[in-house]
């Protein structure tokens, strides 16, 4: 079969709390491990997606509007669905599953993150994973 939801591959959540947000796949597991016995990959979302800026805004404004929020998460390959896009954000050494452990690796990872997405963000490049799906 052939292997189609690999790294840095931006997908959409279909299923759970972050349904119709964006994502990037970190990692996939196409045979599953041991708790999770079934195909699934770690990703990294977009909570809460930047608001849209005007030229009027202040600085301070156009900073406050240039937030975002992000996830991380484990999902299966069911709950997911790949888009044509992809996005070249290293989170690899950010991101683990070892993040996932405890609340507090996770907070770290999450704001590791979320300013590495904000960095992309501002650069202006891959403008579509930074709107937010009408539906």
């Amino acid at each position: 079969m052939v292997k189609f939801l690999k790294p840095n591959k931006a997908v959409v959540l279909l299923q759970g709390r972050y349904t119709g947000r964006k994502a990037v796949i970190i990692r996939s597991f196409d045979d599953g491990t041991r708790d999770r016995p079934y195909g699934h990959c770690l990703v990294a979302g977009i909570a809460k997606y930047p608001k849209k800026v005007i030229r009027k805004d202040s600085t301070k404004k156009t900073a406050k509007k240039s937030r975002v929020k992000a996830f991380i998460k484990l999902v299966n390959y069911n709950h997911i669905m790949q888009t044509r896009y992809t996005l070249d954000v290293d989170l690899k050494e950010v991101v683990s599953v070892d993040s996932l452990q405890s609340r507090d690796k996770k907070v770290t990872a999450a704001k590791e993150t979320k300013a590495r997405l904000e960095e992309r963000f501002k650069t202006g490049k891959n403008r579509w994973f930074f709107t937010k799906l009408r539906f």
